[in-house]
């Protein structure tokens, strides 16, 4: 049966030809747009249907506690949009909000308990705890091996390096198993305690990790069951201080005190007998921000506190005087630049080394200060200065100075007749030159903290050594010679162990990473 046409009613005829000129419009438009060479080209045709594609749901992120002034709802409260109320309300609320993160980050000067300010892991005791002896980069590519190791015709170097050589990584676990802090690593050291292995680590957000790597791992037979997780070692973390914990240092007096220096301007000291930590220096006005780069203690003077800032200053201070404005304390304005890290010489403690960003290595005399009262100096022996900023200046007991700088060298100063200088000695620029330069790339970059050249404070065998971390996740050992002894390395280091250490006096080396993590050789 034939099809009836359907007769289209005026409203629908008078429709499809508005369709109709709309789309010969449209293709005049595009002719006219090729025509003068406006028309999309296939590459941002192909971007445009690429952003027309459904995105892919973002993971769900943890809910983190907020502690902060919560929002209200004006409409709830009957307020009025737009009015005088609405208005102030929401300054008030900005007010808040304002002052909440102030106070995040805002130095306490009060004493703590460990038990007010532990974090995480287990709690503190008062009997010791963990002191207690009882119970361009290319990861993984070496360049000191085994072969290396009888490279030599001295016996006493070949012995050294076989027995730096045969350090091992802690047994029990791995480094990716143990975060010893929450955020990245700044800060690293061994307490003295020759017995047993206790590793301290301080990092970005004030936190103080302490690991007890005596622990033995949980005896569970893999065959027995397939599906046991194996956890971490047991830690305790602390938090000290609201900002990063940049140096601490043990007292060469009592091994029981750990004093402590962030960027929240203060330095603490740590009372590990009794559990409690205590501020024992801050700027005097609480909103004055003065962030602190390195502390050591005097090994003449328990009480003599010394610490540099990033804003180029050195102080010293007296702990035993009530405020810092009292006879005790002095500040001096050494550099315009900041100051990476200073040491005191461990046998002449009024010789002092510093480093800074302004590309020198100065050795000062804090036996003669001049200047000012606005502008005091020590007296300067000699300064050396690099192609790039030096980040560190460790002196050891022999009298020699290792740095590390951006210029992607180790260089080690000699100037083991310091202890026939006089005051006002005066070193010539060739008297300052480095002794021995040792290529190492110390191209950190914005995520891994900057590496520092370590020495061992007492070295039973009498040869100085030190440790600096590497950029291929290694851990580089030298002697004050240059000679590489050891390249630490092994399996779950998925990161640069950029913050190294020796053990004051064992052949044990603690390093750790940007992630928080802890690699320990034994």
């Amino acid at each position: 049966m034939a099809r009836q046409k359907v007769e289209l009613s005026d409203y629908e005829r008078k429709r499809q030809e508005n369709i109709a000129k709309t789309q010969a419009l449209l293709r005049n438009l595009e002719m006219e747009a090729a025509e003068a060479g406006l028309a999309p080209t296939a590459k941002s045709a192909v971007s445009a249907k690429a952003k027309s594609k459904p995105k892919r749901p973002t993971p769900k992120k943890i809910k983190q506690e907020d502690v902060g002034p919560r929002r209200t709802s004006s409409r709830l409260k009957g307020i009025v949009a737009d009015s005088e109320t609405a208005k102030r309300k929401a300054e008030e609320e900005h007010a808040a909000r304002r002052e909440a993160d102030k106070a995040k980050r805002q130095r306490i000067s009060d004493s703590f308990n460990f038990s007010d300010i532990v974090v995480a892991g287990k709690g503190w005791d008062q009997s010791g705890n963990f002191l207690s002896i009882v119970g361009p980069a290319k990861p993984y590519e070496r360049t000191f091996d085994v072969d290396d190791v009888t490279e030599t015709t001295d016996k006493d170097l070949k012995a050294l390096r076989e027995r730096m050589n045969k350090l091992e990584l802690w047994e029990d676990f791995e480094p990716n198993e143990i975060k010893i802090t929450p955020e990245r690593i700044y800060s690293i050291g061994m307490h003295p305690n020759s017995e047993k292995p206790l590793v301290f680590a301080g990092d970005k957000l004030g936190n103080l990790g302490i690991c007890d790597c005596s622990q033995k791992v949980a005896e569970v037979k893999v065959e027995d069951d397939e599906d046991a997780d194996v956890d971490g070692p047991s830690i305790t973390t602390l938090k000290p201080h609201t900002r990063t914990i940049h140096t601490f240092q043990f007292s060469p007096h009592d091994s029981n005190a750990l004093y402590s220096a962030s960027y929240d301007s203060t330095v603490r000291k740590l009372d590990l007998a009794k559990g409690v930590a205590i501020e024992v220096y801050a700027p005097s006005d609480k909103n004055e921000d003065a962030p602190l780069s390195g502390l050591e203690i005097s090994k003449d003077n328990a009480n003599m506190l010394y610490f540099s800032t990033l804003d180029g200053r050195f102080g010293m201070y007296d702990m035993r005087t009530p405020s810092n404005k009292a006879a005790g304390f002095e500040i001096l304005n050494l550099s315009e630049k900041k100051i990476g890290g200073f040491t005191l010489h461990p046998v002449q403690p009024h010789l002092l080394a510093t480093a800074s960003l302004d590309r020198t290595l100065k050795i000062w005399d804090l036996r003669k200060i001049n200047g000012k009262e606005d502008w005091r100096l020590p007296a300067l022996v000699g300064e050396h200065e690099s192609r790039l900023s030096v980040s560190h200046a460790a002196w050891n007991s022999a009298g020699q100075v290792a740095t590390a700088s951006y210029d992607d060298t180790i260089k080690i100063h000699d100037f083991s007749n310091c202890s026939d200088w006089k005051v006002g000695t005066s070193l010539t620029d060739a008297e300052m030159k480095p002794a021995i330069v040792v290529p190492h790339n110390n191209q950190t970059g914005r995520w891994v903290t900057i590496l520092r050249a370590q020495w061992q404070l007492h070295p039973q065998d009498g040869v100085q050594r030190f440790c600096i971390g590497n950029m291929n996740r290694f851990v580089d050992i030298y002697t004050a010679k240059g000679q590489q002894l050891a390249q630490l390395g092994g399996e779950g280091i998925t990161a640069v162990p950029a913050v190294a250490k020796f053990h004051p006096t064992r052949d044990w080396v603690a390093a750790g990473t940007a992630s928080g993590k802890l690699c320990l050789w034994m």
